[in-house]
């Protein structure tokens, strides 16, 4: 009697945190990165007005019977420089925000971040032994994805106990591996050459989207589509995860097996950002914290929408990185300078709690 009575309660709890957003709501976190990418393709030191981005597109995506009245120098900027890099933005941006969400579910802590589990140090090391290395543009971003996946799969063999993987194990083996990568990329750093490849590794970990190609995204965007994917069809689970392993079992669900799934889900997702585009921190914790505020606590409907809202985010961002001074700021650092008081902002709001 005492299962059905629990089980029961479970799916009370369940009904309560499901609470669907407005249409207006939705209609609002589509059109904001909808319309800052459409945006982002016209702004920029580079000018080119709005209609030339509008007749490129309809000439070559479209195949429109357009007549070519811009120059080449105008559809290589549209084309190559800004349409790969507003695209990067988005999904990276969608990316984080989703891991972030999925993450601070499992761990049913609204204050954890993407990055918990060690892949950002293990991927920054990589991409700083790639540098070291002199290894081409595809060689550095492979190292560096490879070495932040290695990175969370020893944090997770190593939180693992007899076939059960405890949340505190894992974020404690985070914090080991975190430091321990930390360390070795302090070493490289210490080693490195100080006139070309110190400040390389030094630029690349403060992070940038300034070049991204679409060869980039031809390699980027698969991982990172089926990744999000995968959190999309998981998001429901979540609900039942961040109640706890006892809650998941009671109900049939198989909390291991979700477990690594997200796990996977979101390194892969991670140690992607981190290869292409550096370390981006903040947006994995603002996005959800904030979608959680406008939408409630339930997964099935925060999911996408940090997915939408974080990848209008990550574009104004980027577009503020291009435009503000005459050189372009490093990603990371805007990230985390308007990202921290932000947090800071919505956990005082919130007081730190889920609704």
């Amino acid at each position: 009697m005492s299962n059905k009575a629990d089980v029961k309660q479970l799916h009370v709890d369940l009904s309560q945190i499901e609470k669907k957003p407005s249409s207006l709501k939705w209609a609002l976190m589509l059109l904001f990165p909808v319309c800052l990418f459409v945006i982002t393709l016209f702004l920029g030191r580079y000018p080119v007005p709005p209609r030339d981005v509008f007749a490129i597109f309809g000439q070559k995506l479209l195949r429109l019977p357009i007549e070519t009245s811009w120059t080449d120098t105008i559809e290589t900027v549209v084309i190559r420089v800004r349409l790969p890099r507003a695209i990067m933005a988005a999904l990276v941006g969608a990316g984080l925000s989703m891991s972030g969400a999925s993450f601070q579910g499992m761990f049913q802590n609204p204050l954890v971040s993407p990055f918990v589990l060690g892949v950002s140090a293990g991927a920054s090391f990589g991409a700083a032994l790639g540098l070291v290395l002199e290894l081409p543009a595809l060689g550095i971003q492979l190292i560096a994805f490879s070495f932040g996946l290695i990175a969370v799969a020893i944090t997770y063999f190593t939180a693992r106990i007899y076939k059960v993987t405890p949340i505190l194990m894992l974020v404690l083996s985070g914090m080991v591996v975190s430091t321990f990568f930390q360390s070795m990329l302090s070493l490289i750093k210490f080693l490195a050459d100080d006139d070309e490849k110190l400040p390389a590794i030094t630029f690349w970990l403060m992070g940038s989207l300034g070049s991204v190609s679409l060869q980039d995204l031809v390699i980027a965007v698969p991982p990172l589509l089926i990744s999000m994917i995968g959190l999309y069809l998981l998001r429901w689970r979540l609900n039942v995860l961040s109640m706890g392993d006892r809650e998941a079992r009671a109900l049939g669900v198989n909390s291991e097996l979700i477990k690594a799934l997200i796990i996977v889900f979101t390194t892969v997702i991670s140690s992607t950002a981190v290869a292409f585009c550096g370390i981006i921190g903040w947006v994995g914790q603002v996005i959800p914290h904030f979608c959680r505020m406008v939408v409630g606590p339930d997964h099935k409907v925060l999911i996408p929408a940090t997915m939408l809202v974080g990848a209008g985010y990550l574009i104004m961002i980027d577009n503020l990185c291009r435009l503000l001074t005459a050189t372009e700021i490093p990603l990371g650092i805007l990230t985390a300078v308007i990202g921290a008081p932000i947090f800071a902002y919505l956990l005082r709001k919130t007081r730190g709690g889920w609704n």
